[in-house]
Formats: C-alpha cells, sequence, structure tokens
C-alpha cells in the first residue's frame, strides 16, 4: 500500500471517529509524517455534522488531455513566434537598413503559410478545451492544464524579462532606433497578452 493511501485512510477513520484537525495534525507529525503530507491529507477530507468524512475531488491526469493540451500548446507556441516574426519582417520593409540580405518577401510567406495552418488549430483547440471546461467544471482541475498552463506563464515571463532587458542595453548603448523600439513593443505586447490570458485561466483553475 502507498504512503498516500495509508495516510488517506488514516485521516478518514480520525474524521470519523470526530478526532480535531489539530489532534490528527499532531499524531501525524509524531509519527514522522512532513507539514506537507499532513495538509495534503488533510485537504483531501471534508466533514459536516451527521455525516461521515467526505473525500473532496482532486487533480488528475488524462493521457486524452495530455494529447489535447501538448497539441495546444504547440499550435499557441508556432502562431505567437510567427506572428512576431511576420511583424519584424513588416518593420523592416518599412524601415529599410542597408545591412538587410535576407529575403524578406520568402520569410513573410513562411510566417503566413505557418499562422494558416496554426492558428486555426490553436484557436480550435482552446475554445474545444473551455468549451468542455464550462461544461463539466471538474476538468478545470486536470493536473496536464495546469502544468501546460505554468509553462506558457514562465515562458511569457521570460520573454518580458528578457526584452525589456535588451530594450535598456540599447537605450543605455545609445543603439535604439525606431525600428528598434517597434520590434520591443510588438514582442512586448503579444508576451504580454499571453501572460494576462494564461494567468487568469491559471487564477480559474486555483479557484
Amino acid at each position: 500500500m502507498r504512503n498516500s493511501d495509508r495516510l488517506a485512510q488514516f485521516v478518514e477513520a480520525s474524521l470519523a471517529q470526530q478526532h480535531s484537525r489539530e489532534t490528527i495534525s499532531e499524531a501525524l507529525a509524531a509519527a514522522g509524517w512532513s507539514t506537507s503530507e499532513i495538509a495534503q491529507g488533510l485537504a483531501a477530507w471534508d466533514e459536516t455534522n451527521g455525516t461521515p468524512p467526505v473525500p473532496k475531488p482532486m487533480p488528475y491526469v488524462s493521457a486524452k488531455e495530455s494529447f489535447l493540451y501538448a497539441l495546444t500548446f504547440v499550435s499557441l507556441a508556432m502562431t505567437v513566434f510567427h506572428i512576431n516574426w511576420l511583424g519584424f519582417d513588416l518593420i523592416e520593409l518599412m524601415l529599410p537598413e542597408e545591412t538587410d540580405f535576407r529575403d524578406i518577401y520568402s520569410e513573410i510567406r513562411w510566417s503566413l503559410s505557418t499562422l494558416f495552418v496554426f492558428l486555426p488549430v490553436f484557436l480550435y483547440m482552446n475554445f474545444s478545451v473551455l468549451n468542455d471546461a464550462s461544461k463539466d467544471p471538474a476538468r478545470r482541475r486536470s493536473t496536464v492544464r495546469k502544468w501546460f498552463g505554468y509553462i506558457t506563464l514562465f515562458i511569457a515571463a521570460v520573454v518580458l524579462a528578457g526584452d525589456l532587458i535588451v530594450t535598456l542595453n540599447a537605450l543605455l548603448s545609445g543603439e535604439l532606433t525606431l525600428r528598434f523600439i517597434l520590434k520591443a513593443g510588438l514582442l512586448a505586447v503579444v508576451a504580454a497578452l499571453v501572460f494576462v490570458y494564461f494567468g487568469n485561466e491559471m487564477r480559474d483553475a486555483e479557484e
């Protein structure tokens, strides 16, 4: 039997015998259980007057949802990357420099082709995930959903911080041009939108 199962059985039996949570915590701590294990074990149960201990819903992992969220994550990454890349190319077309030797039009075609494929995929997958969650709130407890959500938040936060660092460095070194400002601004806006959107999603998931 796993430790988590033994802990759950003990907490359930103790609550059924109407022992207080403080007493149960002290007994578990004396037996060597860690504070986090005790908190998690107690949080899994609720009790009301006249009823046995009631199990609380817990996060879960689903192979199907792992596939859905992975596809959503990849399509989001490709969409965001090529939106920025396309924006950079358009800015370079509007504000050309003598050092530009790349085939910008070829890059624009690649970015548009990628967006035509991955943007609809992301919109459809994200709509499906949100629609399923609205019909069945239990889906918001998906561990996979939280992992991908927080990974997205982490990447967006790193991009925002890196964008700010590069911009400040360009300012201090006197290399802050209009083209640079537009590129940095585009990157910051896109990353901020992703961060705000998934920040709200994760707030709902935690609640």
